[in-house]
């Protein structure tokens, strides 16, 4: 017996506001049976001692504290631009609009 049948997947399409054949409706019907079969299989095999997790390895932030440092100034950022503008990095316009 299917876990989902061919109405249900009509009727998500049109949730969905997709236009499907009848052809595609059988077709879809039949790969979300394999899909919920393999859902339910894993379903079967998760024990109840095993934590949920989102990856294999036990992974921690690897992000550095902030902490305040010495920065460049103004003209040492700007010491190797080919063209600076009013203390900026001057840059071709790309969207050709009016100033």
């Amino acid at each position: 017996m299917s876990a989902i049948t061919r109405d249900e997947v009509a009727h998500l399409a049109r949730l969905s506001r997709m236009a499907l054949t009848d052809d595609e409706l059988d077709h879809f019907a039949t790969q979300l049976d394999v899909i919920i079969g393999a859902v339910a299989k894993v379903s079967e095999i998760a024990a109840v001692d095993v934590p949920p997790s989102s990856h294999a390895l036990p992974l921690t932030n690897v992000f550095r504290d902030d902490e305040v440092r010495q920065c460049l100034t103004p003209q040492q950022a700007l010491s190797g631009a080919p063209a600076v503008e009013d203390d900026r990095f001057r840059v071709p316009r790309i969207l050709g609009e009016e100033e």
